[in-house]
C-alpha cells in the first residue's frame, strides 16, 4: 500500500473506494506496487488536474481509472482530448483491455474506464461482476430493488442502483457493512472473473512491464 506523493509512477482514481479496491487487488495478485494510488476526490477534480499532472517533475508513468457513469463515449472523449493536447495519439475508441500509450520521450500513460471499458457504469458495477456466479443472495437483492423501484420508494438515483445492489449484498455477508476493498480481501468476492483479470494485466503492463 503506497501512499507517497513523491513516487514517479502514479495512478489517479476518483475516490477512497477506488483506492482501496486497487490496493486489495494488488495484494491479492501480488502486483508489485511501484506506483502511488492517488485519490482525487471526484471525477471533476481528476479531469481538471490531469494537465498539471503531466507537467510534474520526474513523473514517468501516469494511470487513470474513472467511472463511465451514464456515457462512456463522452467520458472517454474528455480524457482523449487531454491526451491529444499533450501530444499523444490515442485511438478513437478505448480498447476493451484498457489503454497503454508510450510515446518516445513522453510519460507512459494508461486509461481504464469502469466497469470494463465498454459499458456505462462505475466501480460498483465492476465489483458486482466479482460476486460468485453461484451466489443465491444477489438475485434476491435484485428482486427487492425491483420492487422498491416499482413502488417508487427508492431514494437513490437510477445511476446508483449498482451502489445499492452491491452494498446491500455486502451487508448480508458474515461481516455486514464490509467495504468494497475489504470484500476482496475477505474473499467474499471472486477475482477469477475475466474483467478483473484484464484490469490486473493492465495495471501490471502499465506500471511494471
Amino acid at each position: 500500500m503506497l501512499l507517497s506523493g513523491s513516487l514517479n509512477k502514479k495512478l489517479l482514481v476518483e475516490g477512497n473506494d477506488d483506492q482501496h479496491v486497487i490496493w486489495a487487488l494488488c495484494k491479492r495478485f501480488n502486483i508489485y506496487e511501484s506506483f502511488g494510488v492517488i485519490e482525487c476526490n471526484g471525477i471533476s477534480n481528476l479531469i481538471n488536474q490531469l494537465p498539471v499532472r503531466f507537467k510534474e517533475s520526474g513523473i514517468t508513468t501516469l494511470g487513470i481509472i474513472i467511472d463511465a457513469d451514464t456515457d462512456i463515449i463522452n467520458r472517454w472523449n474528455s480524457v482523449k482530448d487531454i491526451l491529444v493536447k499533450q501530444g499523444y495519439t490515442p485511438p478513437a475508441a478505448l480498447p476493451g483491455e484498457g489503454l497503454v500509450l508510450e510515446n518516445t520521450g513522453k510519460i507512459r500513460v494508461g486509461v481504464w474506464i469502469m466497469p470494463n471499458n465498454n459499458l456505462n457504469g462505475m466501480l460498483e458495477d465492476f465489483i458486482t461482476f466479482l460476486v460468485p456466479k453461484d451466489d443465491k443472495l444477489l438475485p434476491i437483492i435484485n428482486s427487492t430493488l425491483d420492487s422498491v423501484e416499482e413502488q417508487k420508494l427508492n431514494k437513490y438515483a437510477a445511476l446508483h442502483r449498482s451502489k445499492a445492489l452491491i452494498h446491500s449484498w455486502l451487508a448480508w455477508q458474515e461481516d455486514p457493512g464490509t467495504p468494497l476493498g475489504a470484500g476482496i480481501t475477505k474473499r467474499y468476492l471472486t477475482t477469477d472473473e475475466e474483467t478483473c483479470t484484464l484490469l490486473i494485466k493492465w495495471l501490471d503492463k502499465l506500471f511494471n512491464s
